[in-house]
């Protein structure tokens, strides 16, 4: 199933062409795991790495400058999301390893942030098994549910932009708020792995991030499409 995935990798998301005028766009790719599969990745080195270069790179008082965190902030601004109080994740991140933390949740979920970290690009990861592809990225009408990790379920109104999956769930609200309904476990096996682009982002910058993803979890004994591929509205 996951190298039919691979296969027709630039089916399995579509941008609404509604989302034009907002100027945003994706890379993607899947990942998987590989029973057996051996593991060379030792998250307490690369938590430690990661800490070591964003204090080295970084500070709390220049971050909001920095451009890539500055794009991800005035897409927030645009879109009716105060920066200020809700941070871009990748943004987030950052902040708590200039404090000296990070965040341990899981070999996938620490993986991405560690990618998310590192690149600067909010990274967004969804088990297969609990979603039905094609997605796609597009505007609420108004009235969908969204049951989001950490929070009550919410009713949106019209014209947030989402990301959806054949079946019309909303699985994440774009590019910041993830749903409990896809979140990645324990259990979890298959990932559809996407980097959110915004304007004022490079899309190299975007397509590393997700790939960074895939190769660390293949550090791991993963497996991965090999490719990612970058999508905008149609």
């Amino acid at each position: 199933m996951c190298e039919e995935y691979c296969r027709r990798l630039s089916s399995l998301l579509e941008i609404d062409k509604s989302l034009a005028p907002l100027g945003v766009y994706v890379a993607y790719t899947v990942t998987w795991s590989e029973v057996g599969g051996g593991t060379g990745l030792d998250l307490n080195a690369e938590v430690g790495g990661l800490i070591r270069y964003i204090r080295s790179t970084y500070t709390l008082e220049g971050l909001k400058d920095v451009p890539v965190f500055r794009a991800y902030r005035n897409f927030f601004w645009r879109i009716g999301v105060d920066p200020t109080k809700v941070r871009p994740s990748s943004e987030a991140i950052v902040r708590r390893c200039l404090r000296g933390s990070f965040p341990r949740i899981g070999l996938v979920v620490d993986v991405g942030n560690i990618a998310s970290a590192y690149i600067g690009v909010p990274i967004g990861l969804y088990d297969m098994d609990r979603s039905s592809p094609p997605y796609i990225l597009t505007l609420t009408s108004g009235g969908e549910v969204f049951r989001p990790i950490g929070g009550g379920e919410e009713v949106l109104p019209a014209g947030v932009p989402v990301l959806k999956d054949s079946s019309g769930r909303v699985l994440h609200i774009y590019p910041h708020r993830d749903s409990v309904e896809t979140a990645i476990t324990e259990r979890t096996t298959k990932v559809f792995v996407l980097g959110a682009g915004v304007p004022g982002v490079e899309r190299d910058r975007v397509s590393e991030a997700v790939r960074r993803v895939a190769e660390l979890l293949s550090r791991a004994g993963w497996r991965w499409c090999g490719d990612v591929f970058v999508k905008e509205p149609t």
